[in-house]
């Protein structure tokens, strides 16, 4: 009897296993927030490798690093060993963490060590300080501009534009709201946004109530064909969300930046963090 070829069944092993997402874990014993977007940075690398996405926060006793290290056991079970990424302080609780079968990377590290080196001194035993409420005056700076920016959503308000910020004008669904509420909230700036409409053209300057204001301005724009499809889904078949419709909007907004002098970014390919970098960067508003 001639013997069964086994090299097809290996390969195909071999692939599937390939295709399995590996688990990748961000623990921390605050709200996970800073093992999170560090891990995720480091991850974003490696694009040829698919992960899924686990967020343990508030690791702070040896009970509640017993119970991650219980999860992150049964993802080793099930498929290839997982990273853990995590910024924990405390020694007992790292220890007990430490015995999870995984990939440890501590974000803290020997960083703290460096940095008490340098400064001569101890780093504080508050567990989470960067995301408590910390600076009070900082916190409700920020929690002052999200009420700005629920204010001015879509101008819903021209109240007290004097104190903006930034003002971010753009045709309907070019990504205002979201960089809006993200520069609020992650800086504490007072943002503005100004929908462009068919009422504001034609026009040889900024619509009258952003006008004095432009120095403060910033534009988005988009390509016609991802806005009508971001269009469609709010309002499928409309004129609204025609490609012929999205190019006109869009050429009117880009001529009115250029004539006006208004900086402007491209959102179709940049995410609400990069925009947000741009028009800092832009406008000089670094914090």
């Amino acid at each position: 009897m001639d013997p069964q070829p086994l090299a097809a069944p290996t390969v195909a092993a071999s692939h599937a296993g390939e295709a399995r997402p590996r688990a990748a874990y961000f623990v921390s014993d605050s709200t996970g927030i800073t093992a999170e977007t560090l891990g995720r940075a480091l991850l974003v690398n490696f694009p040829g490798v698919t992960f899924r996405h686990h967020t343990i926060p508030f690791v702070d006793s040896a009970e509640g690093a017993a119970a991650a290290l219980a999860e992150i056991d049964r993802a080793a079970d099930a498929g290839a060993e997982p990273i853990v990424f995590h910024t924990v302080r405390s020694p007992v609780v790292a220890r007990v963490l430490s015995r999870a079968r995984a990939t440890h990377i501590d974000l803290l590290g020997g960083h703290l060590t460096e940095l008490e080196q340098a400064l001569g001194t101890t780093a504080s035993e508050q567990l989470g300080s960067f995301h408590t409420v910390g600076d009070t005056e900082q916190y409700f700076a920020r929690m002052r501009a999200v009420e700005y920016a629920i204010e001015h959503d879509d101008a819903q308000s021209m109240r007290a534009l004097d104190q903006a910020d930034v003002i971010i004008v753009a045709p309907s669904r070019c990504g205002k709201t979201p960089t809006t509420m993200y520069l609020a909230l992650q800086y504490g700036l007072l943002v503005a946004n100004y929908p462009l409409t068919d009422d504001d053209f034609p026009t040889e300057g900024l619509p009258r109530p952003i006008a004095p204001f432009a120095a403060r301005c910033f534009g988005l724009t988009t390509t016609p064909l991802r806005l009508s499809q971001v269009r469609h889904e709010r309002r499928p078949d409309s004129t609204y969300a025609s490609l012929a419709q999205c190019t006109l909007e869009l050429r009117r907004a880009e001529d009115l930046y250029r004539r006006t002098h208004i900086p402007f970014v491209n959102s179709s390919t940049k995410s609400v963090e990069e925009m947000s970098a741009v028009i800092m960067q832009s406008l000089k508003l670094r914090t």
